[in-house]
């Protein structure tokens, strides 16, 4: 009796530690994704110079500044606007007499994949002080913008604005940070959205449906064909095509090329400048946040 006891718990044994490995083997590893690098800014409104928008006013650096610790706690890596400003101010003498578009240049060159603009309100009042964020994400090659959201940092009676601002901000950084990680996977998986308007001079004598080469092809065709092949997974929309304009309003590009490097709609515009080369066709290019404008001279 004692040794049939004594198999059948030998048996057992066996049977969980096997069951144990087959389910160790079979255990989903999910490999961590990139989180994008990310700038903070401050928000300036048209005519400002955004080298000396804080220049005025500690308290909203004090602000800026707590808002990229709150994203520096959370895992994310953040470039320093400050230093970024004062490394542009360094070669600044080397053009001096162009007219340059700062913010563009300190965005650009920051080597980040998004930046945030801060929209800083300091409420100071008899009941008590308070200080209000408002917080916009644009992902940098093509502009769109991928999250807001306004924090509050609620009255109190201090003049620590610094404590206040970290209140403000994490009244809304969470849900903040999961909606912009979420459209920056999109944009990883599938690309960044643009708008692209080709037209035709005034002086021109193109027209869209003029035959291009010897297979038949109007211009038109031959730039959607070129569009299906260039658009990120092939994806894009045309909106419409008439004998003067042709309209595509979602074509997907890349957050990188293929080197790694940061992608947007300017080195876009410069491979549709070789496609239209090719065809012996002379173009002008005009180029916004997420639009390119293509006049066919």
């Amino acid at each position: 009796m004692k040794r049939t006891i004594f198999f059948i718990l030998l048996i057992g044994l066996v049977g969980r530690t096997g069951a144990q490995d087959l389910t160790t083997t079979v255990e989903p590893v999910n490999p961590p994704r990139h989180k994008p690098k990310m700038m903070v800014i401050p928000f300036t409104k048209e005519g400002e110079d955004i080298r000396t928008v804080l220049e005025d006013d500690i308290n909203k650096r004090v602000v800026l500044t707590k808002i990229k610790e709150a994203f520096d706690k959370r895992g994310y890596t953040t470039v320093d606007f400050f230093g970024r400003v004062k490394g542009l101010s360094v070669t600044q003498g080397l053009g001096m007499n162009q007219q340059q578009d700062y913010k563009t240049l300190i965005i650009q060159g920051s080597g980040a994949d998004v930046y945030i603009e801060a929209e800083i309100y300091v409420q100071d009042s008899p009941t008590g002080n308070g200080v209000k964020v408002i917080l916009t994400a644009y992902e940098i090659s093509s502009g769109n913008s991928l999250a807001n959201a306004v924090g509050e940092s609620g009255k109190f009676y201090t003049d620590d604005y610094g404590k206040l601002a970290i209140k403000a901000v994490e009244t809304s950084v969470d849900d903040f940070l999961g909606t912009l990680q979420s459209k920056f996977y999109d944009i990883m998986d599938n690309g960044a959205s643009i708008n692209i308007t080709i037209g035709i001079d005034n002086s021109s004598d193109w027209l869209l449906s003029n035959e291009v080469g010897n297979d038949g092809y109007t211009l038109a065709d031959m730039i959607e064909l070129w569009m299906a092949e260039n658009a990120y997974h092939g994806d894009y929309h045309l909106q419409g095509v008439t004998d003067l304009q042709m309209i595509f309003d979602d074509v997907h590009i890349p957050l990188n090329d293929e080197d790694g490097r940061p992608y947007n709609v300017q080195k876009f515009g410069l491979k549709m400048l070789s496609f239209f080369r090719d065809l012996g066709i002379k173009i002008e290019r005009t180029r916004g946040s997420n639009t390119l404008v293509i006049t066919i001279k």
